[in-house]
């Protein structure tokens, strides 16, 4: 069995990291004789780095990564991967609902030839309101993959580590792995395992937020907002072409056609108006994306690093 890297993003959990270690303890060594387990703290501004130090000491196999402030899960994941050491790579959550006995599942699935494999959730821990906006993140994670796995995506998942050769030289102000993944491989799959309910701590990931990151994702990754705003000016001027159109035979074939007066002018004028803003914000979107990129701000930088920890720069 090859080597198993897992990469951690910590953020505020102090009192689950322990236990996933102690879980992963007992797990890796049933899987591969080459294992390690990457903890990246976010700058959650709990104790969770001092625990992950403390972690280090007592196991060998545990490595630290505090980043200099708070940068985002993906950003984390992204340290972790990049520090990697072996064959394959599992992400995992620190909340303990990914079980850590199914790593073994994701890895079958791996050697059957697949490139990326989801641990899909069968049984979704949370709220209307965010399983709603989790369902639509997909969605429009689908359209920026390409891929159908899309709507399967988790983050318990295990890929091989020589993806990450894709982007190594990945600067965007955006991050997300599942599209990343997807630069070097069209390989995905995803299996159905029961997630555990969260006992520790409380979800950092609100409707807000998701929503946020879907269309962060779409404008980052995706031209179709701007395909969308495309189809709508041509509807729109078609749409003006005919009615104008309308308006002057009515008048040569005297239809007594009446044009109305003030109400459907400024009906025009206020859906017209409305679109061409509709779709200058969407290319001030993309040109706000251009802009941070050419900042060419770092993707996340490491504060420090636990002495197990290799000394590769961020």
């Amino acid at each position: 069995m090859p080597g198993v890297s897992v990469v951690v993003p910590v953020y505020r959990s102090e009192n689950s990291i322990g236990l996933l270690v102690d879980e992963l303890a007992q797990e890796l060594p049933k899987l591969t004789d080459k294992f390690e387990v990457i903890l990246v703290e976010d700058d959650g501004g709990d104790n969770s780095w001092a625990v992950i130090e403390q972690l280090s000491v007592e196991h060998s196999f545990v490595r630290g990564y505090k980043l200099m402030r708070n940068f985002g899960q993906h950003n984390a994941l992204l340290c972790g991967i990049r520090a990697a050491r072996h064959e394959i790579t599992v992400t995992i959550d620190d909340d303990l609902q990914h079980p850590s006995a199914r790593i073994q599942d994701l890895l079958l699935k791996l050697a059957e030839g697949y490139d990326v494999v989801y641990g899909s959730p069968t049984n979704a821990q949370q709220g209307i309101l965010r399983s709603l906006a989790s369902v639509a993140t997909k969605l429009v994670l689908q359209r920026a993959m390409g891929a159908q796995t899309a709507r399967h995506v988790s983050a318990f998942r295990a890929f091989r580590t020589r993806l990450r050769e894709s982007f190594s030289d990945y600067r965007g102000p955006l991050v997300n792995i599942d599209v990343l993944l997807t630069w070097g491989t069209t390989r995905f799959v995803a299996i159905p395992i029961e997630h555990r309910p969260r006992t520790i701590g409380n979800s950092t990931y609100t409707v807000g937020k998701l929503v946020t990151h879907a269309f962060n994702m779409i404008t980052g990754f995706s031209t179709l907002p701007l395909r969308f705003a495309n189809l709508l000016g041509l509807f729109l001027t078609v749409f003006g072409t005919l009615i104008l159109l309308y308006i002057i035979l009515s008048q040569l074939f005297a239809f007594r056609f009446e044009v109305p007066g003030f109400t459907f002018i400024a009906s025009l004028i206020a859906i017209f108006a409305g679109a061409q803003l509709f779709a200058l914000g969407i290319i001030g979107e993309y040109l706000a994306r251009m802009h941070l990129r050419i900042m060419d701000r770092p993707v996340y930088i490491v504060r420090q690093r636990t002495n197990e920890a290799d000394d590769e720069t961020a």
